[in-house]
This record gives structure tokens, sequence and C-alpha cells, in this order.
């Protein structure tokens, strides 16, 4: 029996993209007090320009696969020091957010690697 696997990128893009929306949804707020509590206006202004990508009718996957990689960026850069610090003077565990932010957004990077 011959097997065809034809991959289409556009369903692929529009795919990723459709998880990209449901994730910061759900989680847009959480991601926004992060970068608050680390004083990340970079990560901050990413979030909000992939707000904005997000809102278009028809998003542009490399525009909303560049969004992720800054803010991916902006969250690798922050120290376990000082979210030891946030976490004290806050009241909630900075770290294991930062943590649980950054893996999801690069899991949402990877999804993107073969639809972009």
């Amino acid at each position: 029996m011959l097997y065809t696997n034809n991959f289409n990128a556009a369903q692929a893009a529009y795919n990723r993209i459709a998880d990209t929306k449901l994730h910061f949804r759900r989680n847009g707020a959480s991601i926004c007090e992060l970068f608050t509590v680390f004083d990340a206006p970079a990560g901050f202004y990413a979030f909000c320009e992939l707000h904005g990508f997000l809102s278009c009718q028809h998003p542009d996957p490399r525009a909303v696969k560049a969004a992720l990689q800054q803010i991916e960026a902006a969250l690798s850069i922050q120290s376990k020091e000082v979210a030891n610090i946030a976490s004290h003077d806050r009241g909630f565990d900075a770290d294991a957010a930062l943590r649980w932010h950054g893996a999801r957004i690069s899991e949402l990077l990877g999804r993107f690697k073969n639809a972009v």
C-alpha cells in the first residue's frame, strides 16, 4: 500500500496560532504579572505585540513566532535570585511560575518549527 503524507503548512500554522491564542487567553494575566514582578518591560512589550497579532483576523505566523521568541528571551534572562526575592516580597512562588511559563512558551515555539 502506498502511503502519502500531505503536510499542509497553512493548516499547521493555523493550528499553532489557535493553540497560542488559547494558551494566552487562559494564562496571559499570570505572564503579565511575571513581567511586572521581574520588571521586564521588553517581555511585556512583546506580550502586547503578540496580543495585537493574535487579534487580527488572519495573524501572520512569522510575527507570532517572533513575538513568542521575544517573550521566551525575556523570561530566560531572569535569575533565580530575583525570583526568590520576588517570591518573598510578593508571597507567591515566582521561580515556579517562571519555569512553568518558560516551558509552555518553549513548547509553543517548538510547534511553530514545521509550520512557518
